[in-house]
């Protein structure tokens, strides 16, 4: 394990489906369904959609949790991390969605304010500690895995995204290499 680069597990960006950033949240929506039946049904190997931008580099992914974001336009406005560090989890659990009437409007009205909001207004790009480089050891990333609890990294190569490390996949060569050692 400890001769493992992420360059021996990762996915490269090629393998997933893709939305461009100027698709709307709709499109998102329907290219996320697409890709959960692609994934259920064996067709698809993963269900990730990554985010490109008109030059076709890819700039993030979409998950469901972010179309949850972009409907409550109001989240636009927290800076989750920054409120953790300044009051802590119990502050954001108990009076965040008071405190920023989140979820306040009916659920109609988000819908129809959705229809206007295209992906580059809500996809966010690789934060620290969700991104390795195509050489790191694996180490690094079991410790991102388990301090950010991300279900995948953006690996980059010369300051580009080049593809996804699924924790899936580092769990099963860990997993693999246990039963190994147990023998």
């Amino acid at each position: 394990m400890e001769n493992l680069q992420v360059s021996d597990l990762y996915i490269p960006a090629d393998k997933f489906p893709r939305i461009g950033d100027q698709a709307t949240f709709y499109q998102a929506l329907q290219a996320l369904d697409s890709a959960q039946e692609e994934y259920l049904s064996g067709k698809a190997p993963q269900q990730i959609l990554l985010v490109e931008d008109s030059a076709g580099k890819v700039i993030g992914k979409i998950s469901p949790i972010d179309l949850f974001c972009a409907l409550e336009t109001g989240y636009r406005r927290v800076n989750v991390e920054e409120l953790v560090k300044q009051y802590g989890v119990s502050y954001l659990s108990h009076s965040m969605s008071e405190d920023m009437h989140l979820w306040k409007n009916p659920f109609h009205d988000l819908c129809r304010k959705a229809s206007t909001v295209q992906i580059h207004n809500f996809v966010n790009a690789p934060k620290e500690g969700q991104s390795v480089k195509i050489d790191d050891p694996l180490s690094k990333c079991f410790h991102l895995f388990v301090m950010n609890r991300h279900d995948s990294l953006f690996v980059f190569d010369q300051g580009e995204i080049v593809g996804l490390l699924r924790f899936t996949d580092v769990y099963k060569k860990v997993s693999q290499t246990m039963r190994e050692c147990s023998l």
